[in-house]
């Protein structure tokens, strides 16, 4: 059944429409494994932000036009939509103005609903720390493999951003803070995620010469769903000036404490390097941590992690346990409960305490094996406990092979569908 507010939605994953798409973008990142060093070399200026650029979050500092999937060079007017590459001003949690990269796409369809064209601002689910991550460098060619390192790069916003340009929704995908710009991209930092995601609405605005006005709604998938949730959330005291109408937020990671030790020991768990590299950055009593109790093997994997994507974590790391990397062979679990600096960073990182100002639909899957069901519950409850409008959708997949993230990535696709179309609903209002 369908519901808000108090009400939990049942999905099951079983629509061709959904097996269509899968079926595409497999075939296009099939088709697209080429070496990429050259290319990243070629965009690398444009990733190095100037020496004085506007302190005003979502400023435009540059852009350039940029390739999609299947276009041919120079030819305007191409399907799906005519993408640029943007540079922009975000902040990082303590204030201090940052430039982030993206992604607008303007597209070719027309909007048919009510008022200006919408943006779909998008959050990347998990895709790595290294520069050559980040998705505005794999616009269009959305897997590649950098042979100088070697490292291979997957963007997978492809689903969210077809499905709202066939519809005539204008599309932002964010690089997050620290990923093709300088310094260490901040993993599941709240505050940074957020504000990037808000920061990208306001900088889509602006390039795309749309009304201030104009609609905006955020969008994502597990680290994806924990920037739109917490864009979601942010949006009414950050930038109380968007017009949000709603957001979808599939497998949100809102509460570090609980999705830790579930990734633990499974094929990413890799990404708790990424997490542990984006708190030390920020975070002077996690950099002492980190540097007090890791191992020499600990201290190598965080400094090989920081530099890898999704595709590289999973070979070199894959089902490893974080205790390898400590010195007392401890879990990070537990060096965060006898750590009372470590315990408030995590909970710094906790979604759910701020109300979002437009509806919300949050997706969990009852047997995901990378972000626990629970907490993702949880989030959905403490947003309703404050009024929010929440739609709360269950996937019940069964356990298939625990460890191994298909029970994270199969409710994805039975959730996709339902949350692009809830989006599109409010954006018709």
């Amino acid at each position: 059944m369908n519901g808000r507010s108090g009400r939990i939605v049942t999905h099951r994953s079983t629509s061709r429409r959904i097996v269509g798409i899968a079926g595409a973008l497999v075939a296009a990142c099939a088709a697209s494994l080429i070496p990429a060093a050259v290319g990243a070399a070629a965009a690398g200026n444009f990733y190095t932000p100037p020496a004085r650029f506007a302190a005003e979050p979502g400023s435009v500092i540059r852009s350039q036009p940029s390739p999609l999937l299947l276009q041919i060079p120079g030819m305007t007017g191409q399907w799906p939509g005519t993408a640029r590459t943007v540079m922009y001003t975000s902040r990082l949690q303590d204030g201090t103005p940052t430039p982030v990269t993206g992604t607008v796409v303007e597209p070719t369809a027309p909007w048919r609903g009510k008022g200006p064209r919408p943006t779909l601002v998008v959050g990347s689910g998990t895709i790595g720390q290294g520069d050559q991550c980040a998705p505005s460098k794999l616009m269009g060619l959305p897997l590649a493999v950098d042979l100088t390192k070697p490292s291979i790069g997957v963007n997978y916003t492809a689903p969210e951003m077809y499905y709202m340009l066939v519809h005539g929704v204008r599309v932002f995908i964010t690089d997050y803070v620290g990923m093709g710009t300088p310094g260490v991209h901040t993993y599941v930092n709240r505050a940074e995620s957020g504000q990037a995601m808000l920061d990208g609405a306001r900088a889509a605005l602006d390039v795309s010469g749309a009304p201030a006005d104009a609609p905006v709604g955020f969008a994502g998938y597990s680290q994806g769903g924990g920037a739109a949730a917490s864009a979601a959330e942010l949006a009414e005291t950050y930038a109380p000036e968007l017009n949000v109408r709603a957001t979808y937020a599939g497998a949100p990671p809102a509460d570090l404490e609980k999705v830790i030790p579930a990734i633990d020991g499974t094929t990413i768990a890799g990404a708790i390097g990424f997490a542990i590299n984006g708190l030390t950055e920020r975070y002077p009593d996690v950099a002492d941590v980190v540097r007090r109790e890791t191992n020499p093997t600990g201290k190598a994997a965080l400094k090989q992690i920081s530099t890898s994507c999704i595709g590289d974590i999973i070979p070199a790391f894959g089902f490893r346990r974080v205790e390898t990397w400590t010195r007392t062979g401890e879990t990070l679990s537990a060096l965060i409960a006898r750590s009372p600096g470590l315990q408030d960073v995590v909970r710094d990182q906790r979604i759910g305490r701020l109300k979002p100002n437009a509806p919300v639909f949050v997706e969990g899957g009852l047997h995901d094996d990378v972000i626990p069901y629970g907490q993702v519950a949880q989030l959905a409850a403490d947003w309703r406990a404050q009024g929010a409008d929440v739609t709360f959708v269950t996937d019940p997949t069964p356990p298939i092979v625990t460890k191994s993230i298909v029970n994270h990535v199969v409710p994805m696709l039975g959730t996709f569908v339902p949350g692009m179309e809830f989006v599109l609903t409010e954006f018709r209002k």
